[in-house]
């Protein structure tokens, strides 16, 4: 029996009693190849010696100090550190504990911006279909999955939603990348026309797209095009990188590769990489010179912002990608991992779409690759598969609703960004042996679907 009341309470979950490197073990002795970094945390991978001593040190001199009395030095240094690596124009750093807090922060500072602008009037917020921006009231209310959404729907507040740029399902056959792009960045044009351009506070998307569609990157232009919208509209672009930034792509951040500055960027996942709690929210200098113009402050804050233990430990963990040349590592090695993912999996005939960028794979599963037709919500599959690939010794990220926000499945695949060639051979092969596990396991009288989370 246990007093806590898990994610799935009638789960009989092993114990985790360690790690190293890409790997974990429980306290039965058995080893599992973490092939999604958890939730797409885990950056430098488990117990790295460099991370785990700035935290001992930090804990020894300061553990925690209330901000609203002093700062620390280790905060000051992350900040400074992300704001030398951000794109250009970004000024001030507000630290948070996870992802969720950053999304909700970002929605406040849009809304004070607009405030200390004279537009009060400007409250709608636009996102898109089949999107995740946290668990909190306020990122759910931004966030356009259906299942996560349902129980709390009556409470949320009100968010109008586009559709995604998701070339696999959204392009038509006749429509070029570029073309396709461009109409899908219209969409946003439109929503804005269609509520009042006054009225609209701020657009939140990701880069590339994690939990809900699978490691989607956005079509060239399409987020450059975005960037002029918002700019014509007045509107803020909020870019949503908890999962796809910190490296995980390949860049430090997402928006990078895409060549685009946002207004706000959320990051947490690969930050701390799972050695503390710790989130992020960045803002321009002029956003924050809006804010905090004639004596002006950001009316927010939690407990634990910039947490010196917290902060040391992201601190480090940036520190060892950069010293480590890891971001080249992803690079080199993501489309290496692709193309042993598409010849191990190919040969099942469900494989619709292997997509991603860096670090960040998803592998979205089909009924019939020709016509693209998804299996049934009511199938489970990837739940399926992420029991047999864990009875493998493969620890993977299932998502289910890709296709239309119930039906469609795809695998997430984030490993650490230490990962090696041998290991995404390993990880090729037991998702591999899952996927067969899970199609015949599946393959009887159909089941009743449930959500996830983060």
């Amino acid at each position: 029996m246990t007093s806590i009341l898990h994610r799935d309470p009638a789960s009989d979950l092993p114990t985790a009693v360690s790690g190293a490197g890409c790997w974990l073990q429980d306290s039965d002795g058995r080893h599992y190849l973490d092939a999604s970094g958890g939730a797409a945390v885990s950056a430098v991978g488990h117990g790295h010696p460099q991370v785990v001593e700035a935290i001992r040190e930090q804990v020894a001199r300061l553990a925690y100090a209330h901000t609203a009395f002093f700062t620390n030095a280790p905060s000051e240094a992350l900040a400074d550190l992300l704001i030398a690596r951000a794109p250009p124009g970004f000024g001030r750093v507000v630290f948070t504990s996870g992802g969720s807090e950053a999304t909700d922060a970002a929605l406040k500072l849009a809304r004070q911006f607009h405030l200390a602008n004279g537009k009060p009037q400007r409250t709608v917020f636009i996102a898109r279909r089949q999107s995740y921006h946290g668990a909190t009231l306020g990122a759910l209310a931004v966030s356009g999955h259906p299942a996560r959404r349902a129980p709390y729907e009556p409470v949320l507040s009100p968010c109008r939603f586009i559709a995604p740029c998701y070339a696999y399902r959204e392009r038509a056959a006749d429509e070029t990348p570029a073309a396709y792009a461009r109409r899908a960045a219209d969409a946003l044009e439109a929503e804005i026309e269609a509520v009042g351009p006054s009225r609209v506070a701020a657009f939140i998307a990701e880069p590339v797209v994690g939990a809900t569609l699978g490691a989607v990157p956005a079509e060239p232009g399409y987020l450059e095009r975005i960037r002029s919208i918002c700019d014509r509209h007045g509107v803020l672009f909020i870019a949503d990188e908890v999962m796809c930034g910190m490296g995980r792509t390949g860049t430090t951040f997402a928006v990078e590769a895409d060549g685009v500055a946002p207004d706000i960027i959320t990051i947490a996942k690969g930050l701390g990489g799972g050695y503390q709690p710790i989130g992020a929210m960045l803002m321009s200098r002029a956003v924050a010179d809006v804010v905090t113009r004639t004596g002006g402050r950001f009316e927010h804050g939690h407990t634990y912002i910039g947490h010196a233990i917290a902060c040391a430990a992201a601190l480090a963990v940036q520190q060892v990608i950069h010293e480590n040349r890891l971001l080249s590592h992803v690079s080199r090695l993501g489309p290496h991992l692709m193309r042993e993912l598409a010849s191990a999996l190919g040969p099942s005939g469900v494989v619709g779409d292997i997509r991603g960028r860096g670090l960040m794979i998803g592998v979205e599963l089909v009924a019939d690759p020709v016509s693209r037709t998804p299996f049934p919500a009511a199938r489970r599959l990837a739940p399926a598969i992420k029991a047999a690939a864990f009875e493998n010794g493969l620890i993977v990220y299932p998502g289910s609703g890709c296709a239309d926000g119930r039906d469609g499945d795809h695998i997430l695949i984030a490993p650490p960004y230490i990962v090696s060639q041998s290991e995404t051979g390993e990880i090729a092969d037991r998702l591999s042996r899952a996927l067969h596990q899970a199609l015949a396991a599946t393959a009887g009288p159909a089941r009743v679907t449930t959500a996830g989370g983060a």
